[in-house]
């Protein structure tokens, strides 16, 4: 396996006209993580298009990602980028193999549309987290109850970088 995949994602979204940076830190043994994808609007302004951050600890399902967001007027792709650009940068920088996630149960129509979009980038439930003593550590990590899902993370960077070449194209 090519062993560039973050530099060369990065390279891809200069030539469409985006900045796609990593900002990681190693507190405490562990990676912490924020990846953003902006476009210059100015010399010295960007505006930021989308986001994801989580963590990382040494295990192989060690990568936890906490917020993912993409701008409604983000260009077609932004969201497949940083999906692609997240599991590469795991799959580089880490023992992580496999990632996880709570989609959030605050609302019951929102947490049908977290589960159904995390399940198109292949992540699978593995339990419910609820108000049993055994969730607490989870609702303590994610602040809430809902759905805890897995995947694995080449997986998600094969599907992810599909979507966006494909983005490219159109």
């Amino acid at each position: 396996m090519n062993k560039d995949l973050l530099a060369t994602l990065e390279r891809e979204a200069a030539t469409a006209g985006l900045m796609l940076r990593v900002l990681v830190r190693r507190p405490l043994n562990l990676w912490t993580l924020r990846l953003v994808v902006a476009k210059y609007v100015g010399p010295e302004k960007v505006q930021l298009l989308g986001e994801m951050k989580g963590w990382a600890y040494n295990a192989p399902c060690g990568l936890q990602l906490d917020t993912m967001q993409v701008c409604s007027n983000a260009p077609v792709g932004v969201g497949p980028l940083i999906w692609a650009s997240t599991m590469a940068w795991a799959i580089e920088s880490t023992p992580c193999r496999r990632a996880r996630l709570l989609a959030i149960n605050d609302d019951e129509s929102q947490h049908e549309i977290l589960i159904r979009y995390f399940q198109q980038k292949g992540f699978k439930i593995v339990r419910e987290v609820g108000s049993s003593p055994l969730d607490l550590p989870f609702r303590m990590v994610w602040g809430g109850a809902g759905s805890l899902m897995v995947s694995n993370c080449l997986d998600v960077y094969n599907s992810s970088c599909h979507l966006w070449e494909k983005s490219q194209r159109n």
